[in-house]
């Protein structure tokens, strides 16, 4: 081992996460060839720590080891230590969680794994303490104890590296075996799902509790699908639970990323954008089914938000808020009832009632807000609620904010442009869909290279080159605001995005690699199919080409959408509930629909939007040339003949004869899948 001339680089990182780190002692370094070419030279392993910038625990270690300066010099003595955020670089991070799994370790952040020189792990774990406590060892006796095994045991570490490596190659690279999905797949899987919800609260199991939005869906379409009550029952049941616990943040808007408990009450603090473009779409759907108001206000709450405070300049978005503020978790939304009471006067009582704010706190001696018990009350009521909110959001907006993390993502991007293009369609709201418009617009014109897409911008520097989710989700978002626009730029856009996948990801099997052909610093080349907390690529990539199939000229499309189905499950299908993205996909391409209206008459838009459907895309002509446009080849429509309102409703390439009122309409929707 010889020594190291290295010094904290992360300074030249355009990463908020990596920039919280350029004044740790730690001589970070990042990831590249650089690094692993240093770790190679002097000898040492190399220690990977992956985290990101709203991670509570990644703080917590940052403060005890990485700013400690006895505890970097041990780290800068003994290893290489690289930092990636894995938000920018969620390639590396599947890998690496993938290994920790491997060691039967369970995953989270901060991870902390241990590399040889060629980058291949053979030790790992997450949050390790400054001081022995619960039964782990503190942090610098792990870093003594395995740099002392890594050069005096070389054979047990060559046996540990070979071993995970091989697993890696065949849980995240093997081609596998192509298989049809089971005709009633989607039905099987909501019957699992309902087999592991939580009856009483709503959501998946006990403690810690995520959105699981991916799962959620299964059981909209399965209740679409075929009216299953239970289904249906258990979805509305769910989502209801999200907007009412403390999950959601009743002053600003936006849900946070998972609870701590079983009853939705106490969440981790912080809020990401992917689960919020999840939530406005699970809301858009319980809001056509019901037509309650509830589910309107809160994603009208939740694109307030957006526009509040993720909205970047350019028109991107923002990746996340964090949890803590002022050194402590949550402290930006929790209320003492004294501050509740000099706020709101007279009206704190009825306040207070409402949203479970007590003397004692329902949070360690602290209130958080939550209607779990008071979910709706009548219209005075909820008048004065509304008053009483806006006055202590006032209030809070006067407290030292939590961060934020400026890093633009082309993926999570690409799921709020969707959910803002839908939710402004079906509800009227002309300015999501110009906020969608503006979104799309900046990724197109600051993160494209040519036809490529780079996965993250932040103050100008791109991450490049895009993963598959990046093409996936932003495909999907273009079709989304052709199907809202009818402008055919984006149509073309996703044609062109769908060439790119082709030539630089596709994986020779009917799917697609994670990572481009020309990625060279990962350790192998990976598929993603098991959903994270948002689908899967592959599942995004594979609803894209099920959706684009129904407005593009590509006659290829439904043959390759069959063909990708059938590698994809025959992969997923051995634990098939880590991968209900896939499912959802599968049931678009099989369960596609496209509903074009001519002319339509009012009731007959209300029809469409109480019947929300994730396989259809609604269309709506403005005249007889967009009409001809959207019903290639249909012999039933004809300009001439057709005056008044009319819908024809296309299953895969073949269109129904048209109906032409409402309830004609409603009956068509009504009719189950085949």
């Amino acid at each position: 081992m010889t020594p190291s001339q290295l010094t904290n680089v992360l300074s030249r990182s355009a990463s908020p996460y990596l920039q919280q780190h350029k004044d740790n002692p730690v001589h970070w370094q990042i990831w590249g060839e650089a690094a692993l070419n240093e770790a190679k030279r002097s000898g040492k392993p190399i220690l990977l720590s992956i985290g990101y910038a709203a991670c509570h625990w990644c703080h917590v270690m940052a403060h005890e080891s990485f700013e400690d300066p006895d505890t970097a010099a041990v780290m800068n003595e003994l290893y290489v230590n690289i930092k990636v955020d894995r938000e920018e670089r969620s390639d590396i991070d599947q890998i690496y969680m993938a290994a920790l799994h491997a060691m039967g370790e369970q995953g989270g952040w901060p991870l902390t794994i241990f590399l040889n020189p060629e980058g291949e792990p053979f030790w790992g774990g997450t949050y390790f303490p400054k001081t022995a406590s619960h039964g782990r060892p503190d942090f610098v006796t792990v870093l003594k104890s395995l740099s002392k095994i890594y050069h005096e045991e070389p054979d047990k570490i060559a046996r540990n590296t070979q071993s995970i490596r091989a697993h890696l190659a065949q849980t995240l690279a093997d081609a596998g075996i192509a298989a049809e999905p089971e005709e009633d797949v989607l039905g099987r899987h909501a019957t699992g799902i309902l087999s592991i919800v939580d009856r009483k609260n709503g959501g998946i199991g006990h403690a810690p509790k995520f959105p699981s939005a991916s799962m959620l869906e299964v059981l909209w379409r399965h209740w679409r699908n075929t009216g299953s009550q239970r289904s249906g029952d258990t979805a509305m049941q769910w989502i209801t639970a999200l907007i009412t616990g403390g999950i959601y943040d009743h002053l600003g808007g936006g849900l946070a990323r998972y609870c701590v408990d079983a009853i939705w009450l106490v969440p981790h603090f912080e809020k990401m954008l992917y689960d919020n473009a999840q939530l406005v779409r699970a809301l858009l759907w319980a809001h056509g089914e019901t037509n309650h108001p509830l589910f309107r206000t809160r994603i009208e709450e939740t694109a307030g938000w957006l526009e509040a405070e993720m909205l970047m300049p350019g028109g991107g978005f923002a990746s996340s808020l964090d949890a803590d503020s002022e050194g402590e978790e949550g402290r930006f939304y929790i209320w003492d009832k004294a501050e509740i009471d000099a706020a709101l006067g007279n009206d704190a009582d009825i306040f207070c009632r409402h949203y479970d704010v007590s003397e004692g706190g329902n949070w360690e001696g602290r209130n958080i807000l939550n209607r779990l018990r008071a979910p709706q009350a009548d219209d005075e009521t909820e008048a004065r609620l509304a008053e009483a909110r806006g006055k202590l959001l006032a209030l809070r907006n006067g407290r030292e904010r939590p961060g934020r993390d400026d890093k633009i993502l082309a993926d999570w991007n690409g799921l709020m442009i969707r959910a803002l293009a839908e939710a402004g369609a079906s509800l009227g709201r002309d300015d999501w869909i110009a906020m969608a418009q503006k979104a799309f617009a900046f990724v197109t014109g600051s993160m494209m290279t040519g036809d490529r897409l780079a996965h993250a911008w932040c103050d100008g520097v791109t991450t490049y080159p895009a993963l598959a989710s990046d093409y996936g989700a932003m495909i999907n978002a273009a079709v989304a605001l052709y199907e809202a626009t009818l402008n055919e730029t984006y149509r073309d856009t996703a044609m062109r995005w769908m060439a790119v996948l082709d030539e630089h990801y596709a994986d020779g099997q009917g799917g697609y690699y994670y990572t481009a052909d020309d990625s060279s610093d990962v350790l192998l080349r990976t598929r993603h199919e098991h959903d994270d907390a948002a689908p899967s690529a592959s599942a995004q990539i594979l609803e894209a080409i099920g959706r684009l199939s129904m407005i593009a000229t590509d006659f290829d499309l439904p043959a390759k959408a069959a063909a990708f189905s059938a590698s994809l499950w025959g992969r997923v299908r051995q634990v098939p509930m880590a991968a209900s993205g896939a499912v959802n996909a599968i049931d678009t391409v099989r369960q596609s629909k496209k509903l074009v209206l001519v002319n339509p008459a009012k009731d007959m838009i209300e029809a469409i939007r109480s019947m929300p459907d994730p396989s259809r895309l609604d269309l709506i002509a403005r005249n007889a040339k967009e009409a001809q446009a959207l019903l290639p080849g249909s012999a039933d429509y004809d300009s001439g003949k057709t005056k008044g309102p009319a819908a024809y409703l296309c299953r895969g390439p073949v269109c129904l004869p048209p109906v032409f009122d409402a309830d004609s309409l409603s009956g068509l929707l009504r009719q189950p899948a085949d």
